[in-house]
């Protein structure tokens, strides 16, 4: 056997149009590793809306002690609390085309799903920030009470910031993909979300745990390896995180809220049916694993007779 052979001098018989799917972890990397180069430019295009944080530790950081670094950090702020959200529901909606194995135009369904769900949208990044921060301030704020009022009390509050925080993220995994996928009004995708979140609770652990270690790996290399970091955040960890998010949430979305409402109305959802006509309107069949295997011609020992 040869190192370079000619694998199509001996083939095996084609792939039938209509073969088993794969499923689980071998499906998720098949579709991962098909999809890289456009997780990337994707990933690259979500990063431009987290450019206004950088700019605010660069004016806090370069320009201290002035009314002009404080108005630039302030407008920053704003703008990445307005844009994220939406930013984020462009993101899911074309990771959520990625799972379904649909064609998906990046940059305009992006942007389409920004400016569609824009409002809604703002209100669940508004609300994400605003927990981020306020995790962030718990573990600077409460251990020193603590300290200074020797009771363990104090812990209390913290717990309850974090119970809250967790179920919030949890409810992140669900409520872009409906605000994308569905017309629900904001009460029901709130409503739905916090369901979801503690109905899926295995599946919901499981997304946690993975963006837990990916983010906790990304802040270690933040610490030590900086260059790195720097070179990695652009391209690949959101999109990483968000296409393992998507794929495993949205089918406990078509379970509970997408396939229920088809249902009620006597129809499929669109999202389970094949996009193959019926064979009495076929004009051509698909005859791929139906052919019969490809051998390789055997060389002639005597001379070529032109």
């Amino acid at each position: 056997m040869s190192l370079f052979s000619n694998d199509f001098e001996n083939r095996g018989s084609g792939i039938a149009k209509n073969a088993p799917k794969h499923k689980g972890i071998r499906l998720f990397f098949e579709i991962f590793f098909r999809k890289f180069w456009k997780l990337i430019e994707l990933n690259m295009l979500y990063f431009v809306f987290f450019i206004p944080i950088f700019l605010v530790l660069a004016s806090l950081g370069f320009i201290k002690n002035t009314v002009l670094s404080q108005v630039c950090a302030g407008l920053s702020l704003i703008l990445f609390v307005v844009c994220i959200g939406p930013a984020t529901a462009g993101m899911m909606k074309v990771q959520r085309n990625f799972v379904l194995e649909k064609h998906s135009f990046i940059v305009n369904d992006f942007f389409k799903a920004f400016r569609t769900n824009f409002k809604k949208a703002v209100a669940v990044g508004f609300v994400d920030c605003f927990i981020t921060l306020s995790v962030y301030a718990s573990f600077i704020v409460y251990p020193v009470l603590v300290e200074k009022s020797g009771s363990k009390l104090m812990y209390i509050p913290m717990v309850i910031t974090l119970s809250l925080a967790l179920v919030i993220a949890m409810m992140n995994f669900y409520i872009y993909l409906m605000m994308i996928a569905t017309n629900l009004s904001f009460k029901n995708l709130i409503k739905n979300s916090f369901a979801l979140a503690f109905v899926a609770l295995k599946q919901n652990i499981i997304t946690f745990l993975i963006n837990a270690v990916v983010l906790t790996g990304m802040f270690i290399l933040y610490i030590y390896m900086r260059p790195l970091f720097l070179m990695l955040i652009p391209f690949i960890p959101a999109s990483f995180l968000w296409f393992m998010t998507c794929f495993n949430s949205y089918p406990v979305i078509q379970k509970f809220v997408i396939n229920p409402y088809y249902t009620s109305i006597g129809e499929v959802n669109p999202e389970l049916m094949d996009d193959i006509s019926p064979e009495s309107e076929q004009i051509f069949e698909d005859m791929g694993g139906k052919e019969k295997p490809i051998e390789k011609r055997r060389k002639s020992k005597g001379k070529r007779i032109s």
